[in-house]
């Protein structure tokens, strides 16, 4: 054991880095990047119709399943290096806190701002997903309630998840159908 006077002082010997960019030049980069990303948004957004007719997929589906894998590669990427580092607490919060975030905060934040714009939006959801929604939240819930994780829970919430995705494959809007 030795003594504080003999313990290097380590902070003293590492040298202070530098800033790579100040805060309002981060600031400056968000509001750059948050344009961008709005732009190439729009686009997203119109290519959605033109790709569900051509692919012969429901519109749904692709903004259901499809863009929230692609839009959020980089968390799920995080999330299986932390479950292969066996810090499973920080994958469940990792995915977990997403869909907090998207369900309470990103749907009533794009409620908002599409009234601002003049858009009609609301979250009047229709009986279909809102069922998808509750049953899958039962079933995440039952999973999680004993804080034990295992290889067949995994598997059982990766089949719901494929069981979701082929639900939307297959569903039919009612009210697309009665315009037809």
């Amino acid at each position: 054991m030795k003594l504080q006077e003999e313990v290097p002082n380590e902070d003293a010997t590492e040298e202070d880095e530098e800033v790579e960019i100040s805060m309002w030049e981060a600031i400056a980069w968000l509001a750059v990047l948050t344009i961008w990303i709005s732009v190439l948004s729009e686009y997203l957004v119109n290519a959605i119709e033109g790709a569900s007719d051509s692919l012969h997929l429901p519109v749904a589906f692709i903004s259901v399943i499809l863009l929230p894998i692609v839009g959020n590669a980089a968390e799920h990427a995080s999330a299986i290096m932390f479950a292969m580092k066996d810090k499973l607490d920080i994958t469940i919060g990792v995915a977990i806190g997403s869909s907090t975030q998207i369900s309470m905060f990103v749907i009533p934040f794009c409620v908002v701002v599409g009234w601002m714009m003049g858009q009609k939006m609301d979250l009047n959801f229709q009986l279909f997903e809102t069922a998808t929604l509750f049953i899958t939240v039962l079933v995440v819930a039952f999973m999680l309630q004993d804080g034990i994780a295992n290889y067949l829970k995994g598997l059982m919430l990766v089949l719901c998840y494929l069981i979701v995705a082929a639900s939307f494959f297959v569903h039919v809007d009612p009210q697309a159908s009665d315009d037809d």
